[in-house]
């Protein structure tokens, strides 16, 4: 039984089945964001960090399926997302779902320097008759995210029971999702497997490494299938099939096997790493940096099951257009 409280709900989740044993701190250090183990461990020291309805100390062992609660003595700041009218791409909808195409450089959801001018602040614009749909209500909205500088498919829940189904499908790795990149490097295989467990670096925490697992219980294992569509002189133009959906997953996994992302600056795409030692290489690399200034990856397919009808759904999506001028101009180059 729940104790009773005037505290104020800040954060809430679950932990994985899969989770090893870990100090509440350290797990809470890696999944919250903007925040540290001190204020952490302040915070429990406060009684505010709460596991199945009690509060814990720092030092608690999270387990499987706790339900983790950080509380606070003052209501949230308000996060409320208002409509703003930003063109959105429709590729399907029905009563229940909708697919989108979202251009690269549109924010998924509002954060840290992201208050406005993101995708749900174009949904909540797009359903301001619909009074079924709340876009401040977690039950509905955004299935699952790509990042800023992605391109491509993602999936919107107009219905609780329908982000449920959905949701459920993601979880359990039923759908299905290929991904196009134009990566570094040409490749001796014309398809592969990449499998490396996946978490934030210590060293920079706005990205993500391989981990040994043994290394780093936080971190979760990762599945990416690709195969070759086209080898161009210096790049390699990619599908990435996603078995698993964690957080600059190919992005990683790509570097990881020595074949970053072109143009990711992030994952050390934005540097010539393949070709020729001349200056009028050098600048056509440089124009096709400001042809396409992002990392070159397309979220290209996007398949489920629908959560009504049980029908089996596959969509495809074309190329941003600052994409699709990047492999045009790689096809055409001569050297």
């Amino acid at each position: 039984m729940q104790e009773e409280t005037d505290l104020f709900e800040r954060y809430r989740c679950e932990v994985d089945k899969g989770q090893a044993p870990l100090r509440i701190d350290k797990y809470l250090a890696e999944h919250m964001p903007n925040t540290s183990r001190t204020r952490i461990q302040n915070a429990a020291e406060a009684e505010h960090v709460w596991v199945n309805g009690k509060a814990v100390n720092s030092n608690y062992k999270v387990k499987p399926l706790d339900t983790i609660q950080v509380l606070l003595d003052h209501e949230p700041f308000d996060t409320t997302i208002e409509p703003e009218d930003i063109p959105l791409s429709v590729v399907y909808e029905d009563d229940d779902l909708m697919v989108v195409n979202k251009p690269a450089g549109l924010v998924v959801h509002p954060g840290h320097g992201n208050w406005t001018g993101t995708l749900l602040n174009a949904l909540a614009y797009y359903f301001r008759q619909d009074p079924l749909f709340d876009i401040n209500n977690p039950n509905i909205g955004l299935v699952h995210r790509i990042d800023k500088d992605t391109s491509g498919l993602l999936l919107i829940a107009k219905r609780p029971e329908a982000k449920t189904k959905l949701a459920l499908q993601f979880f359990e790795h039923t759908t299905s999702r290929t991904y196009n990149a134009l990566v570094w490097g040409r490749f001796d295989e014309p398809t592969g497997t990449i499998e490396g467990a996946l978490a934030r670096d210590n060293r920079d925490r706005t990205i993500y490494r391989v981990w040994d697992m043994e290394e780093n219980p936080l971190a979760k294992p990762a599945v990416t299938h690709w195969r070759v569509i086209e080898q161009f002189k210096y790049v390699t133009l990619v599908e990435c099939r996603l078995e698993t959906g964690r957080t600059h997953q190919i992005r990683v996994h790509m570097r990881h096997i020595g074949h970053p992302l072109f143009a990711d600056e992030k994952y050390g795409g934005m540097e010539i790493l393949r070709g020729e030692r001349t200056q009028k290489y050098s600048q056509f690399v440089r124009n096709c940096f400001e042809l396409c200034p992002r990392q070159a990856l397309h979220a290209k397919t996007l398949g489920f099951t629908h959560p009504r009808t049980g029908e089996r759904m596959l969509f495809d999506s074309d190329w941003a257009d600052d994409f699709a001028a990047l492999i045009k101009k790689w096809s055409e180059y001569q050297g």
